[in-house]
């Protein structure tokens, strides 16, 4: 509560408790979409990977380099 100068001169403890709330339940909910970014980009990752390693078996396997011809 801010005096007749307006500098405060007390504190509110009671409603720091509440902020202090707020806050937590922001960040956590921040933190769980992040994991949720992070799950989601894993899956990915190994999905690329399966597809790299295939194509990587196939070239070890066909030996000799092909040539493509471009049509457009």
């Amino acid at each position: 509560m801010p005096d007749k100068g307006g500098k405060p001169y007390t504190v509110r403890y009671d409603a720091i408790n509440a902020m202090l709330l707020n806050e937590f339940l922001k960040a956590h909910r921040k933190v769980e979409k992040l994991e949720a970014s992070v799950m989601e980009q894993q899956k990915q990752i190994k999905v690329l990977t399966a597809g790299l390693e295939k194509v990587s078996a196939q070239l070890k396997t066909d030996g000799a380099p092909r040539v493509v011809e471009n049509t457009y």
